[in-house]
């Protein structure tokens, strides 16, 4: 039994220690439950979900909690999702932070616009759930 216990209490120190954290930023409350859906079972690995419906509080929880992968939606209120990504990369020196833009404008200038903002991808809508739960196991070093 003890020797049962043991690698059990060993993981779950090092989930405490080394628990991630993924933001989803998106005023749609639809896609916010559909990402949290897409992303539910990695808490069972340690991870932490963190919603925002708006860039603000986006920004807030990207300088309180430093994220290590983010799901941003570029038309968001009180502060869009490049200004966001930008504030992130370049005033709050979140370099180590994955941010991918999520948007349902796909033109070559507003890839353009989210590469000089700072994301390390950018997507349109719609999205493939399995697309983005692979993509968040690779960032967050998590088993595929």
């Amino acid at each position: 039994m003890i020797a049962f216990c043991i690698p059990i209490f060993v993981r779950q120190i090092y989930l405490l220690i080394m628990q991630r954290k993924l933001l989803i930023a998106d005023d749609e409350a639809y896609i916010r439950l559909l990402l949290e859906q897409t992303f539910e079972d990695l808490q069972d690995e340690g991870v932490e979900l963190l919603f925002a419906e708006n860039g603000r509080d986006a920004l807030d929880l990207l300088r309180t909690e430093r994220p290590h992968l983010v799901f941003l939606d570029v038309m968001m209120p009180l502060l869009n999702g490049m200004d966001v990504c930008a504030k992130a990369k370049n005033e709050l020196g979140l370099n180590d932070s994955y941010i991918v833009l999520l948007t349902a404008k796909g033109q070559e200038i507003d890839r353009q616009k989210g590469n000089e903002a700072g994301a390390d991808q950018y997507l349109t809508k719609p999205f493939d759930p399995d697309f983005l739960l692979n993509l968040a196991k690779k960032v967050l070093d998590l088993p595929q």
